[in-house]
């Protein structure tokens, strides 16, 4: 059974997971995999649920040593889901969000001054911020206007930022996830608990990056009060290249006010793009009340920066984040959801609403985290012929891990 829910958890389907397994000698129905898995999955999703539950008291920690930096990141995408019970096929087909959260322990150092006042090269090659514009309009289900700037217009970027661009940039050391379809309340308790069992809010210096969603402010006020607040500095990115494509006349002076208004934002002069985009806002005006402009209309992209920028200003400190070591980006929650997402999305994929769903997260999210929590909960399972055998009146608390690592 073991070999068969991890295979179900690592690999694209369970169907993938059958055949891997009926390669090895080991005949199994794909329907047989998606049973183990699913009892397994509903297992995590109570023992989840109770420590969410627990840590209202005084849910244990589990590591030997308090970690000196960390971070919570969170975020979220879409998967398909359908009724349950009603029979083969779809029936009722809904998209449902899913939060994904990851909790990273990491490696920086503190600097008495902004260790990188300019913004990397990353930032300031048209085709990447290009495509990343497109990239994440697409996520947000919008159409950008990408009309491509004029330099270097024949010069490919490099797939990944350079990260000795970035000498300062923290380094991850572990991470776990959190992964569910449950509302916002019900989450945010969940990843509270990953954090207590982890010793996070006892860390010297603590972070909670996320994008601009009130939702994750509001978890971050009433979960992660005393971790320092940062909005992902890429989402910035876009909202600025958006707004300077608006308002410039050619496509040069685009590229030139979007290096501007980038660069301020980088050092921490929110307060000028502000004044800015007020001075174009009343050139152009707002948007009219009730309609729905198009994702090009000048004033619409005006008006969504200055939005942004408003509720977000006191979380884009990004030199007072840099002197500290802590991240200015959501970047290993987004490729957490990226990872997830192998696993739980896809045209012909659709999950039962309810336990079919969440169970089937809970084994991905065990498997992506980094401390071997899914290996360790097989083996320790009622049944598991790993399992050793407790001598008479020995007692050990569920879930309960001792380790000697700082992570």
């Amino acid at each position: 059974m073991r070999l068969v829910v991890l295979l179900s958890a690592r690999l694209g389907s369970f169907a993938d997971a059958a055949f891997a397994l009926t390669e090895t000698g080991l005949p199994i129905s794909a329907q047989h995999a998606r049973t183990l898995a699913g009892q397994v999955g509903a297992e995590l999703v109570e023992q989840r649920d109770r420590k969410a539950d627990q840590n209202r008291g005084k849910l244990p920690v589990r590591v030997a040593h308090t970690p000196q930096v960390v971070a919570v990141e969170v975020d979220g995408g879409r998967i398909r889901t359908r009724a349950g019970g009603a029979g083969p096929g779809v029936h009722e087909a809904q998209n449902k969000e899913d939060k994904v959260a990851c909790l990273v322990t990491l490696d920086s150092q503190v600097s008495t001054q902004d260790p990188q006042p300019e913004p990397p090269s990353s930032f300031l090659q048209p085709r990447r911020v290009q495509r990343l514009v497109q990239q994440m309009a697409g996520q947000a289900g919008e159409t950008a206007d990408t009309a491509e700037p004029p330099e270097n217009q024949a010069r490919e970027p490099p797939a990944r930022r350079d990260p000795e661009q970035e000498p300062w940039a923290p380094r991850k050391r572990l991470r776990t996830c959190v992964a569910s379809l449950a509302g916002s309340e019900a989450f945010g308790r969940m990843v509270a608990a990953e954090a207590k069992e982890r010793d996070f809010y006892r860390a010297q210096r603590k972070a909670f990056v996320a994008d601009g969603a009130a939702y994750n402010w509001k978890l971050q006020e009433r979960r992660f009060a005393g971790f320092t607040p940062i909005v992902d500095f890429l989402h910035v990115v876009c909202y600025v290249y958006r707004a300077a494509w608006a308002v410039a006349a050619d496509e040069a002076g685009r590229w030139r006010q979007y290096v501007e208004w980038l660069r301020a934002c980088w050092q921490g002069r929110v307060g000028e793009v502000v004044g800015q985009l007020r001075d174009w806002q009343g050139r152009i005006g707002r948007p009219p009340p009730g309609e729905e402009l198009a994702a090009t209309d000048p004033r619409r992209a005006v008006a969504e920066a200055l939005s942004y920028f408003g509720h977000n200003a006191g979380r884009m400190k990004y030199p007072e984040y840099r002197r500290a070591g802590l991240p200015t980006t959501s970047s290993l929650v987004e490729s957490l959801v990226g990872e997830v997402n192998a696993r739980v999305k896809g045209k012909q994929k659709y999950w039962n609403r309810g336990a079919g769903a969440e169970a089937i997260l809970q084994l991905r999210a065990a498997v992506l985290s980094e401390d071997d929590r899914l290996d360790r909960y097989l083996a320790d399972r009622p049944g598991s012929p790993y399992r050793r055998r407790q001598k008479q009146g020995q007692h050990t608390a569920p879930g309960k891990v001792a380790t000697s690592q700082t992570r």
